[in-house]
């Protein structure tokens, strides 16, 4: 494949999902989903992505997103069903350097985020999602490594990294944004080993 330069696809295919840039109009779909999911996202994503609100404004924020995605800030992919477009998610990368997020053109190495409906979990969709993310990531020159971080205490999305083969670097306590310490895991991975198939 030839190497790209910056990740901006406008629509990623895989045998069980579609992962394209959000959308405005996409709203009214996401709503639903943020409300049925408080609880199981809440504790584990930013407030900016997991907070219902009403459509209006939640197109204002994919929006924000989208303009993110074609500047190059940051890539976070809708996670659709290819057949009846129903939204499951999303899965993100964030350029990064060692002292974090940074813009591309400063970056060495990626952040994988990622997040499901509640729904839709134990399928491995999300695994199979953030493969097709890394081997994209693979090709962009600027990234050596993928980095995913996750609260120690969120089973199912720690299990994502061992499932694509990162190692766990390290464990180390964070305060986030809302003022609660939290024991965060590093987990790496090389980007020469992808893309390969999911185990």
């Amino acid at each position: 494949m030839t190497q790209i330069t910056s990740p901006a696809p406008v629509e990623i295919r895989t045998a069980r999902l579609l992962l394209r840039p959000w959308r405005p109009e996409d709203a009214g779909d996401l709503l639903p989903v943020l409300e049925a999911n408080r609880d199981h996202l809440g504790p584990w994503i930013p407030a900016r992505v997991a907070t219902p609100a009403p459509v209006p404004i939640l197109a204002k924020r994919l929006s924000g997103f989208a303009a993110d995605f074609s500047a190059d800030r940051e890539w976070r992919f809708g996670m659709f069903s290819p057949t009846d477009r129903k939204l499951l998610g999303e899965v993100a990368l964030f350029p990064r350097a060692a002292g974090g997020r940074v813009p591309f053109a400063e970056s060495d190495r990626v952040e994988l985020g990622y997040w499901l409906r509640a729904d839709e979990t134990g399928h491995g969709l999300v695994t199979e999602a953030a493969r097709a993310a890394l081997n994209l990531a693979s090709h962009i020159p600027r990234f050596s490594r993928a980095e995913i971080r996750c609260d120690a205490r969120n089973g199912p999305s720690a299990a994502v990294p061992v499932r694509l083969g990162f190692t766990l670097l390290a464990t180390a306590a964070e305060t986030g944004a809302d003022g609660v310490n939290r024991n965060m895991q590093l987990w790496v991975s090389e980007l020469a080993n992808f893309p390969r198939p999911i185990q």
